[in-house]
C-alpha cells in the first residue's frame, strides 16, 4: 500500500462548509480558470492565425513560379513552362494543386467616377471548391481554356459596394496600356474575404482576356500558384520545385510575399506565450499558498506522525499528493469550461467581430488537441514542482510545539 497516498486521499475529504473545504475550492477554482483561459487563447489564436493564412492561400496559393524580372508593376512576364515539367511538378510527392493566373491594372468607370482595380486572369484549373467558401452572392465562372475570351468577371463585396454594383450589371474596365483598352465584363459572382490587400482591388476573371489584351499565346501565363499537401513542410516543397522549374524562373513563397501580414501573426503568438508565462506564475503562487494553509492547519497532524516516528520525507509526500490531486481536478474542471467555449463558439458563433477590423465575423476556434494535451502537461508539471516549496517548512515543525500547537 501507498500510506503517503492513502493518508492524502483521508485527509482530502472534508466535510461541506469547514475551512478545509473552501480552500480546496479555491484551489480548484484558480487551477481551473487558469487552465481554461490558456486553452481558450490557444483555440483563438490558431483559429484567427489559420482563417487569416487559408484566405491568403486561397487568393495566392503557397508558392508561386513566375519569371525573373525588373518590372515593379502589376503585370507578369510572361512564362511557358514544357508539358515534361509540368508533369513532373504535379508528381511532385509536395504538390496537390497547380493553378495558373495573370494580373493586369486598369480602371473602371462607374456613373462618372474612376475606381482602380488589378484584374486576376484564372483558367479552367481554378480550384473552384477551396473559393467558394468566401462567396456572397452570385457563382463562380467557368472559364475553358480552349475557348474564346469570357467577358463574367467576380469582384469583392467591398467593391460592389463602391461601386453600387449588383449581379448581373454591366461594367467598362480601361486597361492601363499603349494605347490603353477598354472591355465589356458582367458581374455573375461577389465575394468577401475580409483581406483589405484582396477586396480593394481584386477582380477575378478570365485569364484570356489578359492573352488577348497581351497578345499571348495560349499556353502562356503570368505564372503559376502552387499548393503544396503539408504547409508545415514549406521550405522542403519550396526546395523540391526550384529544382523541377527553368533557369529562368523563381520561385516566391507566399509567406515571404505577405511578409508584413505573417510577422503581424507572429507577434500575436508571442502575446499568447507571455500570457501563458504570467497565468501559470499566478497558478504556482496560488497552490503555493493553499498548501501552505493546509500545512498550518494541519500541524497537530504533522506533530503526531512526527511523534509516531513518520519521517519528513513521508509526510512531505501526503501533502504533495494533496496538491497535485488538486491540480488534477483543477484541469479537468478547466478543460471542460474550455471545451465547452469552443464548440458553443464554434458551431454558434456567440462571440461576433467586426471584419473591417479583424477580417473575419466571428471569432474562431481551432482545435489543436496537441497544444492543449501540452498546454495541461506543462502546468501539471511545473504546478507539481512548485509544491515541493511549501513542503519543505515541514522539515522544520517540532511534534512537541506541534501537538500544542493551537
Amino acid at each position: 500500500m501507498n500510506l503517503p497516498y492513502f493518508i492524502s486521499k483521508r485527509i482530502n475529504t472534508t466535510d461541506k462548509g469547514s475551512f478545509s473545504s473552501i480552500i480546496h475550492r479555491v484551489a480548484i477554482a484558480s487551477v481551473a480558470l487558469g487552465i481554461a483561459i490558456m486553452v481558450i487563447s490557444f483555440q483563438v489564436l490558431g483559429g484567427f492565425q489559420n482563417n487569416i493564412k487559408d484566405k491568403i492561400f486561397t487568393f495566392s496559393g503557397h508558392i508561386q513560379i513566375k519569371k525573373f524580372s525588373l518590372n515593379n508593376s502589376y503585370e507578369e512576364e510572361p512564362i511557358i513552362v514544357t508539358e515534361e515539367r509540368m508533369e513532373m511538378l504535379k508528381n511532385d510527392p509536395y504538390v496537390k494543386h497547380i493553378q495558373e493566373f495573370a494580373h493586369k491594372p486598369g480602371l473602371i468607370n462607374r456613373d462618372g467616377e474612376n475606381f482602380g482595380l488589378v484584374f486576376k486572369g484564372i483558367g479552367d484549373s481554378f480550384d473552384r471548391e477551396a473559393f467558394s467558401d468566401y462567396m456572397v452572392a452570385g457563382e463562380i465562372p467557368v472559364f475553358d481554356s480552349t475557348e474564346l475570351v469570357t467577358n463574367t468577371v467576380m469582384l469583392s463585396q467591398r467593391m460592389a459596394d463602391r461601386m453600387n454594383v449588383e449581379l448581373g450589371d454591366r461594367l467598362v474596365t480601361v486597361f492601363i496600356m499603349d494605347p490603353p483598352r477598354r472591355r465589356s465584363m458582367y458581374v455573375t459572382g461577389i465575394f468577401n474575404t475580409g483581406l483589405d490587400n484582396f477586396d480593394e482591388q481584386i477582380v477575378i476573371g478570365d485569364i484570356n482576356m489578359i492573352r488577348s489584351l497581351n497578345d499571348w499565346t495560349a499556353d502562356q501565363v503570368g505564372g503559376y500558384e502552387v499548393f503544396v499537401n503539408d504547409i508545415d513542410r514549406l521550405d522542403e516543397a519550396d526546395d523540391s520545385i526550384v529544382q523541377k522549374i527553368s533557369v529562368e524562373h523563381y520561385t516566391e513563397k507566399v509567406s515571404e510575399k505577405f511578409v508584413q501580414i505573417f510577422d503581424w501573426l507572429g507577434l500575436l503568438s508571442q502575446n499568447v506565450y507571455i500570457l501563458i508565462t504570467l497565468i501559470l506564475f499566478v497558478a504556482c503562487f496560488n497552490m503555493v499558498s493553499v498548501l501552505f494553509i493546509l500545512i498550518m492547519e494541519r500541524t497537530q497532524m504533522i506533530g503526531s506522525f512526527k511523534a509516531f516516528g513518520a519521517t519528513n520525507r513521508l509526510i512531505r509526500r501526503i501533502f504533495a499528493y494533496n496538491g497535485v490531486r488538486l491540480v488534477i481536478k483543477g484541469l479537468l474542471l478547466g478543460n471542460v469550461i474550455a471545451i465547452g467555449f469552443g464548440v458553443l463558439q464554434y458551431y454558434f458563433e456567440l462571440i461576433p467581430l467586426e471584419p473591417s477590423t479583424y477580417y473575419m465575423d466571428h471569432v474562431p476556434i481551432d482545435w489543436n488537441w496537441f497544444s492543449t494535451i501540452g498546454i495541461n502537461l506543462l502546468t501539471l508539471v511545473i504546478v507539481g514542482m512548485v509544491l515541493i516549496i511549501p513542503t519543505a517548512v515541514i522539515s522544520r515543525i517540532s511534534p512537541v510545539k506541534a501537538i500544542r500547537f493551537d
